[in-house]
């Protein structure tokens, strides 16, 4: 079972208190850097940062309703090879999911890695968020997301929503975290949950300190079931609006219509792990003949000619490992709601595995195993 402790806010500032934690991760020794999101000096902005001076950790903001990229591939980087010491990693549920993903694919390693989730209750799409921000300064805009929360206003801030991705993401809790701070079911302006959900995060919690007791909170419980149901609500919906959107191969043509082969998707995706992609050689540098060849056959050919075969090719590489992060949406320059059609796949292809991509680094990718019996429906039930 769990075992929870809590950090007491202090000033109603739950930024500050939490970054009194991560200081005490270094100061302590318990790790020897911390990648955590952190607002850049020259811009209002929030990207991951390696901060290994507990000094340089005030500007770190772990619950900036900001998502600029997945840093799982960051940390992928970090832990190719065996580490000195440990590593402390703050992270969102899908960022975590995505690593967990990446070491079952041999591209990183969680042996040295403390990985500390945070409850997400969302965050808005690049553009949305530097608009949102405005001119605000430090974690301002950070609380006024949470305190719209609390208020029950709800996560539209200046007339703009979260992204859909995390209005459809049935993972809000970091399960897969060693250590999980819990928003959901407190006030966190007074209290912050720490969560040991492993044996390696109680002994963090030890070592700092961190008077820990077991998990019996019923009110943490309830509103997690509360916002999970919300948000299975809106991706059921997300997946119906989807699949009919792209019911043949003339309405997927007119989905991905927008798409200019940019491969923004590709390169934001956290677990495209490919260190050479097919569609970057010259692989599909067609003969110019081949390309009159095909308009003279159709009367008309789309350029680029090969967008349909470049989210195909990608759906069946990826979507067993899809965590639905929606960086993919988020990278796209031109609005092609890719994360809506990836998410509806990936549901349908790991539905099928009996699988959830992250959710364990137990169970094992569904193409590296083989099952004797699988897909009776297909087989007839015969072996």
């Amino acid at each position: 079972m769990s075992k929870t402790g809590k950090i007491t806010v202090t000033d109603r500032d739950p930024v500050s208190s939490l970054q009194g934690f991560l200081k005490l991760l270094l100061e302590k020794g318990v790790a020897q850097a911390v990648l955590v999101p952190q607002r850049l000096p020259m811009k209002n902005t929030v990207m991951p940062v390696l901060v290994t001076d507990p000094e340089k950790l005030g500007g770190a903001d772990p619950l900036a309703p900001a998502f600029p990229l997945n840093s799982a591939r960051m940390l992928s980087r970090l832990t190719r090879k065996p580490l000195d010491a440990p590593v402390a990693a703050v992270m969102r549920p899908c960022e975590i999911r995505a690593f967990v993903e990446l070491v079952k694919l041999k591209q990183g390693s969680a042996e040295d890695i403390i990985l500390i989730g945070v409850d997400c209750l969302g965050a808005y799409g690049n553009t949305d968020y530097a608009r949102i921000a405005g001119g605000s300064s430090g974690a301002e805009s950070t609380l006024s997301f949470y305190r719209s929360i609390s208020s029950g206003k709800g996560t539209v801030v200046a007339g703009t929503d979260i992204s859909s991705a995390c209005k459809s993401c049935e993972h809000p809790v970091a399960a897969g975290a060693d250590i999980a701070i819990g928003l959901l079911g407190t006030d966190m302006e007074e209290t912050l949950l720490l969560i040991s959900n492993t044996e390696k995060g109680t002994k963090v919690l030890e070592k700092l300190g961190v008077a820990a007791e077991e998990d019996a909170d019923g009110a943490r419980k309830s509103a997690v079931e509360a916002l999970v149901a919300e948000r299975t609500a809106y991706r059921d919906q997300m997946f119906e609006r989807t699949s009919e959107a792209v019911s043949d191969v003339n309405k997927l043509m007119n989905y991905l219509g927008n798409c200019v082969n940019c491969y923004n998707c590709r390169v934001a995706c956290p677990v495209c792990y490919c260190r050479e992609c097919v569609f970057t050689t010259n692989v599909f540098d067609h003969d110019p003949v081949q390309y009159l060849r095909w308009a003279k056959r159709k009367g008309a050919l789309k350029m680029p000619s090969d967008t349909v075969f470049y989210h195909l090719t990608r759906m069946a590489h990826m979507s067993a490992a899809c965590v639905g992060c929606g960086q993919c949406s988020n990278a796209c320059p031109n609005g092609v709601e890719v994360m809506e059609l990836f998410r509806t796949v990936a549901h349908g292809v790991q539905k099928a595995f009996d699988y959830c991509a992250g959710a364990s680094l137990e169970q094992e990718p569904p193409l590296s195993v083989f099952r004797e019996k699988e897909f009776s429906e297909v087989t007839g039930g015969k072996d």
